[in-house]
């Protein structure tokens, strides 16, 4: 029987169509080209797991190639980031390559368009540029530099880099057409002057190439057969194709294919605003758990898999909109629910007493670590006299439909006892500090007895053998769904100021005196937490990755 496959999404359509027509000798050979200016965000995962997947999936291969061409932004600590990030999510480029590898071809290239008198250097400012092309429905005008003589625009973009030239008094343009319909085409600027050192090439360089200049030729000098680039370079796709109709000498040719953007809903995915955000401290940088960086995900627990799953689950279309972000925190449980083990921990604590449990008697109680797979076995919980329980399930006057601890009423400490709350004690000002309970001795769990049935099961950790612990309750970074949509605002008036809640005197199982960062847990019946890169041994810190179910919808 033939095995049952998913339907191939439309770039996995044209790439099988090109091996069936023999296109390219038969090879596939992707790339995936970050501009070394930030971190990477969720968006950017999609665009690995295109690049790389194909590649992986086709029998190909897919090269990193840095898009280093503005030495302004770049630095070599987001190099770094990259690297990690695309290793972190379970891929593997076969070579690392630069734009700037190229940087001699492409002036090379540039000089041979001057010579066949292709392009020009322009003097006018970039304000005199941007009134000249016109506009979709105007028709440009020429450059009063459009017709230089071949000689003068050599001589001239020789000291474009020669230093001679301050930036932005000169400018190389290509010479297509002005009246073009498509505005890319209206005499595009493709070397600009910038006298900023380069982070690999130093000062050799004065004068940079543009990224429409820079792309395709990179794409064509490394072989790439599909350069798959996001919905907003389709316009730029008629000036990639004419730049290497003047490059190529042969009948290959790199093919340009765009796919939607990934946005996400409650989510900023402008890297000018996320710098933003870290250059003003009001995150703790690009690796804050609230951030959509891959760095800040992986912080706050989610799983290259988890990831990996939300983009494979929402696909590759030609049409941009918009994904509900409980779509990749459904991702996130489901992959957590399956892996992590189940602990306690108490983030708001307050103390139970079971005033006829014997003092200083410790028993201990058989737990599952995760009922979802039984090879994680099981493991052993201290039960005592006094436990930490969280406030919230405690009520002394409680409704009707409360069915955790209130006087009088009976409640199963989760894989131990029975037991009937009887009163509380109180401070000076009202607040419980003390919940007084009586358990059944015939109720443990695992006993003929234990079935007796209770309506509500609440989780502990005995006193003693209690850690305390800091936990970050993180959540949605924005307050309103599309805040890049709202541009009559400052996007910094729309964050949440409850994105992040900081719990000092929590409590968790001793279980987790060796858990190291990184390490995901379930709290039960709280959510899922992992280990912050800044806890220790001495001062344990979790983060919250998800809570267990959505219910920001029903609170906003």
């Amino acid at each position: 029987m033939e095995e049952n496959r998913k339907s191939l999404n439309f770039i996995e359509q044209i790439v099988e169509n090109d091996l069936k027509e023999g296109k390219n000798d038969g090879r596939i050979q992707t790339r995936f080209p970050p501009e070394p200016n930030g971190y990477l965000h969720i968006g950017h995962a999609k665009a690995i797991c295109l690049d790389f997947g194909i590649a992986e999936n086709y029998g190909g291969i897919c090269n990193l190639r840095f898009d280093d061409t503005n030495p302004v932004k770049e630095d070599v600590e987001y190099v770094d980031s990259i690297m990690e990030d695309i290793k972190w999510l379970g891929f593997h480029w076969e070579n690392v390559y630069y734009a700037s590898d190229y940087f001699q071809q492409l002036w090379d290239f540039a000089v041979k368009l001057i010579k066949e008198g292709k392009a020009y250097v322009d003097e006018q400012t970039a304000e005199e540029i941007a009134i000249q092309k016109g506009t979709p429905t105007i028709p440009g005008t020429n450059s009063p530099f459009r017709d230089r003589p071949i000689e003068e625009s050599l001589e001239l973009f020789n000291k474009m880099n020669s230093g001679e030239i301050p930036e932005g008094k000169m400018v190389l343009r290509a010479k297509i057409d002005m009246s073009s319909s498509n505005m890319h085409f209206r005499d595009p600027i493709i070397y600009r002057v910038i006298h900023i050192p380069h982070h690999r090439t130093g000062t050799t360089w004065k004068a940079y190439p543009m990224y429409d200049f820079a792309h395709g030729q990179s794409d064509y000098f490394e072989g790439v057969t599909h350069s798959l680039c996001t919905l907003e370079f389709e316009v730029h796709r008629p000036l990639y194709d004419w730049f290497l109709d003047q490059l190529a000498d042969t009948d290959y040719r790199p093919r340009q294919i765009e796919f939607n953007r990934l946005n996400l809903t409650y989510t900023m995915m402008s890297k000018r605003k996320l710098l933003q955000l870290v250059q003003e401290k009001i995150v703790s940088g690009w690796d804050d758990p609230r951030m959509p960086t891959i760095a800040g995900m992986r912080r706050r627990g989610y799983t290259p898999r988890a990831i990996r799953n939300f983009i494979d689950s929402i696909g590759y279309t030609k049409y941009d909109g918009i994904n509900d972000i409980s779509l990749l925190e459904f991702a996130v449980r489901e992959d957590l629910n399956a892996h992590v083990t189940r602990v306690s921990g108490v983030i708001d604590p307050i103390k139970l007493i079971i005033t006829n449990y014997p003092e200083g008697k410790v028993e201990e109680m058989s737990t599952i670590n995760n009922p979802e797979d039984e090879s994680m076995g099981s493991r052993n919980l201290k039960f005592s006299r006094e436990l930490w329980i969280e406030r919230e399930d405690f009520m002394e006057d409680a409704p009707k439909k409360y069915f955790r601890l209130t006087p009088g009423s009976e409640v199963r400490l989760k894989s131990a006892y029975i037991v009937k709350c009887t009163g509380c004690k109180k401070d000076e000002e009202g607040n419980v500090i003390e919940v007084y309970a009586e358990y059944d001795p015939d109720t443990k769990s695992g006993m003929p007895e234990a079935n007796r049935r209770v309506k509500g099961t609440i989780h502990w950790i005995s006193v003693p053998h209690a850690m305390d612990a800091e936990v970050r309750l993180y959540d949605r970074l924005f307050l309103v769904e599309d805040p890049a949509g709202e541009k009559d605002k400052d996007f910094k008036e729309l964050l949440n100021p409850d994105s992040l809640i900081i719990k000092k005197n929590c409590k968790v199982e001793e279980f987790l005196k060796d858990a190291k960062p990184g390490d995901s847990f379930q709290f039960q019946r709280i959510g899922y937490f992992n280990v912050d890169i800044e806890s220790t041994p001495d001062n344990l810190v979790f983060n919250r990755t998800v809570a267990l179910r959505d219910s920001w919808k029903k609170s906003n």
